[in-house]
């Protein structure tokens, strides 16, 4: 079931989004980096921070089943709905979603919250902009972590320039978002049937033999199989919650994160090649990312050097946290206990 909360800010901006099955998890916009954040949070305010950030097409949300176990050892729990998604502020500028200011929301986050310091933990995109707060913030981040994306340090070349070499004249979903306005028509046309496609497509019950061969213009979803129903990890009523809040919100922002890579790229010439603070990884084993990031995860020790935790989840997809809550959970809360 899900409710909406309209207040006085609705001809302003799409209603909140809440879930009647997390009653303990609450939300408020904080202002950070000169917009303002929706976030979820649940424990006590005064107690350690952590910060867990969401990924694509997600939203605070994908971290519903880590709260009340974070919340219970101890830490205040907030998950922010990254700029452009959800109830959060969505810039009109494509270049507003290079991840120098993506992480710049983050870490002003912190002393927006009262804090001087937190622990950062982020899946799919927000993996690798957890990786870079502890890279570029080591005075605001105590200890990282990152579901699904290992750490690399920055590349030698443009990655889309090097994404084009790599697949040619195959389809590749990265490359598919570039142009303005056309991943955002297919995605928005249907929102049930898109998320339910693009979840499914990524998940462990996948089964990659359906997966087709694509030629570069090939469109993202017309031949993705259609599972009708989720698995068990995703209910309908979870899935009524992200097609509500995509519905709002759009796919606009969401995708311009894809279209910063080369500016990210040329931003961060000069960044730190090593992170030194407790580090933890955790993914599943039937995660497409991973496959394409083997070289990533195998050379991950040589630059994070206190990789505390680093750990596959067998049968588990890409949706890491919410196909495998109580895995994640044990994982998270043994590296935190030996903090």
């Amino acid at each position: 079931m899900v409710l909406f909360a309209h207040n006085s800010h609705r001809h302003k901006r799409a209603p909140v989004t809440l879930s009647s099955l997390f009653p303990a998890i609450s939300q408020r916009r904080i202002a950070t980096n000169g917009i303002e954040l929706n976030i979820a949070e649940q424990g006590d305010t005064s107690a350690p921070l952590i910060l867990l950030l969401h990924g694509f097409p997600e939203s605070w949300y994908s971290w519903r089943h880590q709260f009340a176990p974070l919340a219970n050892a101890g830490y205040h729990v907030v998950a922010p709905d990254m700029r452009g998604y959800g109830d959060s502020d969505k810039p009109d500028a494509i270049d507003g979603y290079n991840q120098v200011e993506v992480v710049n929301d983050i870490i002003g986050l912190i002393p927006a919250l009262g804090y001087e310091t937190a622990i950062v933990i982020g899946h799919d995109w927000g993996a690798p902009t957890a990786w870079s707060c502890a890279l570029n913030h080591p005075d605001k981040v105590t200890a990282v972590g990152a579901l699904s994306v290992p750490f690399s340090p920055r590349a030698d070349v443009p990655p889309l320039d090097m994404l084009k070499v790599i697949f040619k004249d195959k389809f590749f979903y990265q490359l598919y978002f570039q142009e303005p306005g056309v991943g955002e028509a297919e995605l928005e046309a249907d929102v049930r049937v898109s998320l339910r496609k693009f979840y499914h497509m990524a998940s462990g019950q996948m089964d990659v033999g359906l997966m087709p061969d694509k030629s570069a213009d090939a469109d993202l979803l017309s031949d993705l199989p259609d599972p009708n129903k989720m698995g068990p990890w995703l209910s309908d009523a979870d899935l009524d919650f992200y097609v509500n809040e995509f519905t709002n919100s759009g796919f606009r922002g969401p995708l311009n994160y894809y279209r910063n890579h080369n500016l990210t790229w040329s931003l961060t010439e000069g960044a730190p090649t090593e992170i030194h603070q407790p580090a933890l990884f955790v993914a599943g084993d039937r995660d497409g990312v991973i496959a394409m990031a083997a070289l990533a995860l195998e050379n991950m020790p040589n630059h994070v050097k206190d990789l505390r935790t680093n750990a596959l989840i067998p049968g588990a997809g890409h949706w890491t946290q919410q196909e495998a809550p109580e895995a994640t959970n044990e994982f998270i809360l043994d590296w935190l206990k030996a903090l």
